[in-house]
């Protein structure tokens, strides 16, 4: 018995992935689907710079409705908790025509209003982010253009969403 929930902790654990605790955020060139840069590829780590900022790390193909569901709800906290605090999803995919039109599909579905759904060509995510191709979601925090935390996820759902609402905390005051 103690065997099958120690098997269960390490199959739903968390998986190394993002840049470091303390670094610089990464350059971060997407194409903005549904976000306030609609329709334009933009560097979203230099137009946050100076913000908290919330970024999602996610490959394309593993994007389902608990991960959808986890990200609503955080976007949801984001606009009724924190002024100020920008979200953006970074689809990471080998068919950016593709993901550019399920993630207006998903907009119009879903309805995110303080996260940007953006598309990112090519698997492997933007260079010096350091997407770990095991995690099925990667959320960093940043502040100030600092990584502050961040979170690899085998498996999410929206039970995760206050471990990263404490890190937003520590960072803006409540509205």
């Amino acid at each position: 018995m103690q065997a099958c929930v120690i098997l269960a902790l390490m199959l739903a654990g968390d998986v190394d992935s993002g840049p470091e605790k303390g670094a610089k955020v990464p350059g971060l060139k997407v194409y903005d689907v549904t976000g306030p840069n609609k329709e334009k590829t933009v560097d979203y780590a230099d137009l946050l710079k100076d913000k908290v900022a919330v970024y999602y790390l996610v490959p394309y193909e593993k994007f389902d409705r608990p991960m959808n569901k986890f990200m609503k709800t955080l976007d949801t906290k984001i606009g009724a908790d924190f002024e100020g605090v920008q979200a953006v999803a970074v689809f990471m995919t080998d068919d950016e025509d593709a993901a550019k039109k399920r993630l207006a599909a998903i907009q119009t579905s879903v309805n995110y209003e303080k996260t940007a759904l953006t598309a990112f060509n090519g698997k492997d995510g933007p260079k010096g982010w350091n997407a770990n191709s095991d995690a099925h979601l990667t959320v960093i925090v940043a502040s100030g253009g600092k990584v502050v935390a961040r979170f690899g996820y085998k498996s999410v759902n929206d039970t995760e969403v206050p471990d990263v609402v404490a890190e937003l905390k520590k960072l803006v005051k409540k509205k």
